[in-house]
């Protein structure tokens, strides 16, 4: 199985942005390095959600993903994958997520807050024709 592995500090900064963007869903992008199985995420970056319907769906302004890309390339990382919330939703990509994913071989990352007191966070890795799940582990330190 496919692993992200997530600072600590970065898996609660994300969780922290999705309670206060409650209810919209709030995304970014998951900076580090890919080899084959595991992606090492080591920062995240937010971007504003520029969706019609930010409460269901999330959309990054094609201008802020490419500077924010550019900036995580410049800093020698990579794009490991993209992060969202689903405020009410599932822990699992929906078929909207499904249809708008275009980054084989990269993660995104789910934070689900459906049972407020016991957020979900899980990770899927887009094939090009669908998201397998992965294992996330959350690590201190990189």
């Amino acid at each position: 199985m496919p692993t992200l592995r997530i600072p600590k500090s970065v898996r609660e900064d994300v969780l922290a942005r999705a309670r206060e963007g409650v209810p919209k869903e709030i995304c970014g992008i998951l900076a580090g390095k890919r080899d084959r199985g595991t992606h090492r995420v080591e920062s995240h970056h937010p971007a504003e959600n520029v969706a019609a319907t930010p409460q269901t769906r999330y959309e990054i302004d094609p201008r802020e993903q490419l500077d924010l890309m550019e900036s995580i390339e410049e800093d020698g990382h990579e794009v490991v994958g993209f992060y969202h919330s689903h405020p009410r939703g599932p822990d699992e990509p929906s078929a909207t997520d499904a249809a708008q994913a275009t980054w084989p071989g990269r993660s995104y990352l789910i934070v689900s807050l459906a049972t407020p007191e016991d957020p979900a966070v899980t990770s899927w890795r887009w094939t090009g024709d669908e998201f397998a799940r992965e294992d996330v582990r959350v690590v201190n330190g990189r």
